[in-house]
């Protein structure tokens, strides 16, 4: 087994392969990365299945029972026949209860008791009660040691995004992908945009070169303030901070990491590459609690000299907009389903179902159902998936933005790969969480007086 050092450096600093399309796998690639131009094949989709092939009973066990757990648990049963949920995992009495209910409620599901595991050891006792595939959906800090402790038992994993909060974590997470693949191991990752049929096409044409080359992205994802928990008297600083996991840096990595990793992820998913240097800004205006910022802009510069653009806002009140607009010599592309050329026509958009409008995609193809059906078809035919390294790039994409606006200095691809920085304590327990001061970054010198 290669050190973590040398893998990252192998795997990391030259450019990265083209990431998959996003399902099993395609039909043909291209063979060189898009920013050369020189395409020898055409892209061809894979087949979606909509429902996974019948086989022998699958279990899963689910490790984080908040929202998207719950949702991730009650996606995978929706995908195919013969598939159980078996076992549950969670730090909070209240959140295992409530995803038990709901799993009852929805799906018919009981869970007994003797399967239900509380503490911050809940995630080891789930591996070990007889499950074929974990779900991981915790909060992401917590998400290299359950990638590794579930690789380790040669279990398949879906892991929602993103992977790490800090360079230490995603680098851990490639090393236990590699392992996966030696093991033949899948594991799918939670960056929706990739199975979603209306954005698989439009990038399928980009690709194939339908805007000329790709010269520049635009990526934004503005929208309301989250969710926020107040802290209860009697409350430890690690249960504040794990209910309000939104709002601290090192349980989510801040929302430019947790969120605006979906549309990092398309902008890394057409252009192929890494960048090599990020040029960030952000700040705080409205955000009541926690240690994050609530928005952010990066430019993100390439070894050819080509530069995007991508800004973030979680604040409400504010205008909305969500966009991935990816540029090339002869047009542009709204990535969600719309080409254009350089006047502004369109010249193709995606035929989506008459009952279906652009902004209902989930009425073409539900990509929270869809990334299961893809990892349970994998399963069960031996095409075996797996999309960490795709992951681990769009979160360090994030984490190098969110590290350069923190510090108002401009950060490199090798700085990030050969960064100690690990977020949060190394020991787990209800009580003081030292060194985690509710604090804001600071950018910056004060000025001379």
């Amino acid at each position: 087994m290669k050190s973590k050092a040398d893998l990252s450096r192998r795997r990391f600093i030259s450019n990265t392969a083209m990431a998959t399309i996003g399902t099993i796998g395609a039909a043909q690639l291209i063979t060189s990365c898009a920013g050369n131009n020189k395409k020898t094949v055409e892209i061809k989709l894979p087949e979606l299945l909509t429902r996974a092939p019948d086989g022998k009973v699958l279990k899963a066990g689910l490790i984080g029972c908040g929202g998207r757990g719950t949702g991730a648990a009650i996606n995978f049963l929706d995908a195919g026949p013969n598939l159980q949920i078996v076992a549950l995992g969670d730090v909070f009495q209240d959140r295992l209860d409530k995803c038990r209910s709901e799993l009852k409620t929805q799906k018919n599901v009981e869970i007994p008791d003797e399967k239900c595991f509380l503490g911050f050891d809940n995630y080891e006792k789930v591996i070990d009660s007889g499950v074929d595939i974990i779900l991981l959906c915790t909060p992401p800090h917590f998400r290299p040691q359950h990638v590794e402790a579930a690789v380790k038992a040669g279990k398949h994993i879906f892991m929602e995004k993103p992977c790490a909060v800090d360079p230490v974590g995603a680098r851990s997470v490639m090393v236990s992908s590699e392992r996966a693949k030696q093991n033949r191991l899948c594991i799918v990752s939670g960056t929706i945009r990739r199975v979603q049929k209306d954005f698989m096409e439009t990038r399928r044409r980009v690709l194939n070169g339908e805007i000329g080359e790709i010269v520049s992205a635009h990526i934004i994802r503005n929208g309301g303030s989250l969710w926020v928990i107040r802290r209860q008297p009697g409350m430890t600083d690690m249960e504040y901070m794990l209910r309000n996991w939104a709002n601290f840096c090192w349980l989510s990595g801040d929302h430019i990491v947790e969120q605006f990793i979906h549309e990092i992820d398309v902008m890394n998913w057409y252009i192929g590459k890494n960048p090599v240097k990020a040029m960030g800004w952000g700040g705080r205006q409205r955000r009541v609690t926690g240690d994050q910022y609530d928005f952010f802009s990066v430019e993100y510069l390439y070894e050819n000299g080509m530069q995007t653009h991508c800004a973030a806002r979680q604040i409400t009140g504010c205008s909305n907009l969500t966009k991935q607009l990816i540029t090339g010599t002869n047009g542009f592309a709204n990535a969600k389903g719309t080409l254009y050329n350089l006047k502004g026509e369109e010249i193709w958009t995606y035929p989506y179902p008459a009952e279906s409008a652009p902004d209902q995609t989930w009425k073409v193809t539900d990509p929270y159902v869809q990334e299961h059906i893809n990892l349970v078809t994998a399963i069960r035919t031996g095409n075996i998936i797996n999309d960490a390294e795709a992951q681990v790039n769009s979160t360090l994409i994030t984490i190098m933005g969110r590290i350069s606006a923190y510090t108002g200095k401009d950060v490199t691809w090798e700085e990030v790969m050969n960064s100690d920085l690990y977020l949060g304590p190394k020991t787990y327990a209800f009580g003081p969480v030292p060194g985690i001061p509710e604090t804001i970054p600071v950018i910056g010198a004060e000025p001379k007086q």
